[in-house]
């Protein structure tokens, strides 16, 4: 199941397009949330709010509904139910998700301020939802078709590598492998390099390394390898421009025990220029 948290913004409902047609490719059923304070859920409020709390089931049910009409356009035949979830979006989506593969939300919602990237409630589940997160910013009119998946050389690496490659299956498009790197420098008390020592190759084997054994199980995926001397941040959002999907991992290999996101992670859901997967690659912290 695919659970997509909608506002009635423009960026919740290119958030349900693209849950619609992920769901039709995975032929998954698809979950519509929509969140409003959890005293207003209760039919049964009484007193001066009792108005204002209708107000607020009535107004969540027809965003939920249009969000539903939407989707059903964008995917006939994807089952789809719709669900108003009680408190702060934050949590709330995050404990709709604990039963789904995939949570989708829009960068930012209509309690955005101009000039702040991506919205608090997108921020807020990346962190800590219970499986991948998606984060839709604009989708380009015309994407380029291909899934672009950046890595490191950390153990994680597995995960977002198979979540890429079986999108780009799924898709049938082909996947850009991305890897960063930041040069070595001698002393900080470290032995000094051999004068044969070749960075670029040694980054170069350990992307391939990554990749290796994907060739044999996705044949029908190409594959192109790039390894970038840069910082990561600036190669990946320059490498994921146009393209179909960008994927990274919740942490990298430099996290802290208790950091809940890594900061390339943490730089990328605030300036990636198109869709984005986040890989649960860490422990959630609930």
């Amino acid at each position: 199941m695919i659970v997509v948290g909608v506002d009635g913004s423009h960026a919740g409902m290119e958030a349900v397009c693209w849950a619609a047609r992920e769901a039709a490719l995975r032929g998954v059923p698809l979950r519509i949330a929509n969140a409003i304070p959890a005293w207003a859920c209760s039919t049964a409020q009484q007193g001066p709010y009792t108005d204002v709390a209708a107000w607020m089931r009535d107004g969540a049910a027809a965003v939920l509904g249009a969000a539903a009409e939407r989707a059903q356009a964008e995917a006939p035949g994807v089952p789809i139910d719709t669900a108003i979830l009680a408190g702060d979006p934050r949590p709330a989506l995050v404990e709709a998700a604990m039963e789904a593969d995939l949570l989708v939300v829009g960068n930012h919602g209509l309690g955005g301020f101009r000039g702040l990237l991506l919205g608090s409630v997108a921020y807020g589940v990346v962190g800590h939802a219970p499986c991948d997160v998606v984060v839709v910013r604009e989708v380009p009119s015309a994407p380029r078709p291909e899934i672009v998946v950046g890595i490191d050389a950390s153990p994680a690496c597995g995960k977002v590598l198979d979540f890429a490659f079986a999108e780009a299956a799924l898709r049938g498009t082909g996947v850009r492998v991305v890897h960063a790197y930041s040069p070595l420098e001698a002393g900080g008390g470290f032995a000094p390099l051999p004068d044969d020592f070749d960075e670029e190759k040694v980054e170069v084997r350990m992307v391939r390394e990554a990749v290796a054994g994907r060739r044999e199980l996705y044949p029908d995926v190409k594959i192109v390898e790039e390894v970038v001397r840069g910082h990561p941040v600036d190669v990946l959002r320059q490498a994921s421009a146009g393209a179909d999907l960008l994927v990274i991992g919740s942490a990298g290999r430099g996290g802290f025990t208790g950091l809940v996101l890594g900061s390339v992670c943490q730089a990328m859901i605030h300036h990636a220029t198109g869709p984005m997967a986040v890989v649960r690659t860490s422990a959630s912290t609930g």
